[in-house]
């Protein structure tokens, strides 16, 4: 058992440390353990505090908790850090969208703008990234950081390089929809294994077995024999049509956010028209708004949960599994219980061949008292491995350059990356609406 010292910094997401917390409270080595709670939103703060609480009473468990608006105080002697923190960003995220789509931006591949990336919100999340990692390496300088807010692409590349000091992985699980395509072909996700190389929200399945078997041959038949039946109920997901359209033409299928209409809908050319969407049945513009809506209304609907006295949070039929990635982690390198999971971390030996070694790769790493440590992949096809430094890791090295210096001309380039901005001018227009935005000024501050 270790009685450890967990830290939520963006606690007041309320569903997600709850959901965590109840991880914990499963997972018997790490009962005893001590959980700060801190934000910045004082009343969110006192209802996650209130409903964790319960949890722990409810399921009889010996964890303490403790709420913080001071995140120094909740990094003071801490052994793991989870951030989930978003700066302002349901209204940061829909004000920029609708700029940018007046300015003639569109849903499809339009990853630093039209997505819940864009550059002037991964500002505000790159600034708070920087903050927890000083006052970490002064506080907890031992302790590790679970980076569960976006950008991950960009934060883990950035916190790698800048604070080599820093123990921290990258989390995102996007790898467990491979389950999704087990489930369609009617086999035991318990008997597959699996290879998902690539980057984060950009991760692709190469390899899959069922008790040894490849599991493509599977794929391709049911392609032949199911597919179209299938498709007129489920369009999207893992085996949808643009899915398994990418697949036939490039030999490996995206995984999780990778050409979903949750992954910046990559690429743009299933989205070139309203006839093509329409073609492949494909919204993403209606999913990211109502997503969008729903985050600005998830602490109403959190609040209401806090007033029902009566709830039970208890489901025994969950593990602490059910939960994600980040307390199983934390039980690995608490306890020393070696694992495997898919993480985000630094390229440092060529997990993933052709990526540079100091940029981010999403890779299998065996994860134990000893810390994170990469698993090489045989990488991916070479027409995919291009899209890759095109679309994801060129961008987001422009992005930090610009970050680090500050540098609007640099933004400007980052802009004109994205398939809808036809000119400088385009670019130049769309930037300085954004920045116009009353609650921008620190942005236009820094991007002088």
């Amino acid at each position: 058992m270790a009685r450890v010292k967990v830290a939520f910094i963006g606690a007041g997401s309320g569903g997600f440390t709850l959901s965590q917390v109840r991880a914990l409270c499963r997972t018997p080595n790490l009962q005893g353990s001590l959980v700060s709670l801190m934000d910045i939103d004082e009343d969110r703060l006192d209802d996650t505090h209130v409903i964790c609480r319960r949890v722990a009473e409810q399921m009889g468990v010996e964890v303490t908790f403790e709420k913080t608006l001071d995140r120094r105080e909740a990094l003071k002697g801490a052994d793991f850090v989870i951030n989930t923190a978003l700066v302002d960003g349901a209204r940061r995220m829909k004000d920029g969208w609708l700029i940018a789509e007046k300015h003639g931006v569109k849903w499809g591949g339009s990853y630093h703008i039209l997505y819940d990336e864009p550059f002037w919100l991964n500002y505000y999340q790159l600034q708070l990234f920087e903050g927890i990692a000083r006052d970490m390496l002064e506080l907890c300088p031992e302790a590790w950081l679970l980076l569960i807010s976006n950008p991950v692409l960009a934060g883990t590349t950035f916190l790698t390089r800048t604070y080599p000091d820093l123990k921290m992985v990258g989390l995102c699980g996007a790898d467990g929809s491979v389950y999704e395509i087990a489930s369609v072909l009617g086999l035991e996700r318990e008997r597959i294994t699996y290879e998902v190389p690539g980057v984060n929200h950009f991760i692709w399945l190469t390899k899959m077995y069922y008790e040894g078997r490849d599991v493509f041959p599977m794929i391709d038949q049911w392609l032949e024999t199911e597919a179209e039946r299938y498709w007129e109920k489920h369009p999207e997901g893992e085996m949808g049509r643009k899915k398994m359209d990418l697949y036939r033409k490039l030999g490996a299928i995206p995984i999780g956010d990778s050409a979903s209409i949750t992954g910046a809908s990559w690429p743009w050319w299933y989205h070139s028209s309203e006839e093509v969407e329409q073609h492949w049945r494909t919204d993403s513009r209606q999913w990211w708004y109502e997503y969008v809506e729903h985050v600005r209304t998830a602490p109403e609907k959190f609040k209401r949960l806090v007033q029902d006295e009566s709830r039970e949070y208890v489901n025994a039929s969950e593990g602490p599994e059910a939960h994600g990635l980040q307390i199983p982690i934390i039980e690995s390198i608490a306890c020393d219980i070696p694992r495997t999971f898919i993480t985000n971390i630094q390229n440092t030996n060529g997990f993933v061949a052709g990526v540079s070694r100091d940029f981010e790769v999403e890779i299998p790493t065996l994860i134990s008292r000893r810390g994170v440590q990469g698993i090489k992949t045989d990488g991916l096809p070479k027409a995919i491995l291009a899209h890759l430094l095109r679309d994801r890791v060129a961008p987001v090295e422009i992005e930090l350059e610009a970050y680090q210096q500050g540098s609007r001309n640099l933004l400007t380039h980052l802009v004109m990356t994205d398939k809808w901005i036809t000119s400088q001018k385009q670019a130049e227009d769309l930037i300085d609406e954004i920045f116009g935005l009353p609650y921008h000024g620190e942005l236009r501050e820094h991007y002088h």
